[in-house]
């Protein structure tokens, strides 16, 4: 008999059975550091082996739009984590200087709700074609990974359901809602997964976490690592480590 799933929002659909399907994850490091310099170094020592890295609310108030420049300079890629959160009108125009900036990937915050997130999205769109430039990868935050409660799960696939809707490319989730969304949302939703840990890295402040291996077999297409990588004794080696976890 088949196993089948309830798709959100789209009733009982037979279940995909997406890991047969070999997928494309990609390791994003957080640069979360307190300078430009420390940065650079960063990029400097990871670069070309990781080709995307994290620009925080940190680095970004540290540094500013020239750690963006240094990094598509190199020939890498900016996610870009601001999680705009604001009326629509503040957002879109956020977004438009995202755009200008040159980001591979940017987030807003999910629950500011589907009309900040469809303008946003259309924001983006309008500002890339005014400039000839890509239109970045835009991903909805659901819940973050630090916080965690009997109903998570419930809240993260209601949330996801508006990022759908607004017509973004995905979410922003811990590992631990990604399987269910990856079924009930399809191959081509996005699923950012942060909260990473390899096995024996300290949890720090994160709840909901997961390995790199758990991530993939999730069905996430990015898995987001910081502290375990920029505070190892060899950097470089641990995002290696990871790297053939994930490939």
């Amino acid at each position: 008999m088949k196993k089948t799933v309830k798709r959100p929002g789209k009733g009982i659909q037979k279940r995909k059975l997406f890991w047969l399907k070999p997928r494309n994850t990609q390791l994003i490091v957080a640069l979360d550091v307190d300078s430009l310099s420390r940065a650079k170094k960063l990029v400097d020592l990871l670069y070309p082996k990781v080709e995307i890295f994290k620009v925080g609310l940190q680095l970004f108030l540290a540094a500013g739009e020239e750690i963006i420049s240094y990094i598509n300079k190199k020939g890498g890629k900016v996610f870009l984590d601001l999680k705009f959160h604001d009326i629509p009108n503040t957002v879109s125009l956020a977004c438009r200087e995202a755009v200008r900036m040159g980001v591979f990937m940017f987030n807003v915050h999910a629950q500011g709700g589907r009309d900040m997130m469809k303008q946003a999205r259309e924001a983006a769109a309008l500002q890339a074609k005014r400039l000839r430039k890509d239109m970045p990868i835009v991903v909805g935050v659901t819940v973050l990974t630090s916080q965690q409660n009997i109903d998570t799960t419930v809240k993260v696939l209601g949330l996801a359901r508006d990022v759908k809707e607004a017509g973004l490319h995905g979410v922003v989730c811990s590992v631990h809602e990604a399987d269910i969304i990856r079924r009930g949302f399809g191959e081509d939703f996005i699923i950012a997964t942060p909260g990473i840990r390899p096995a024996g890295c300290a949890m720090h402040d994160q709840k909901r976490t997961a390995t790199p291996e758990q991530a993939k077999a999730a069905g996430a297409d990015y898995i987001v690592v910081g502290r375990p990588i920029i505070e190892a004794d060899k950097p470089l080696k641990l995002a290696n480590d990871i790297l053939k976890a994930i490939q």
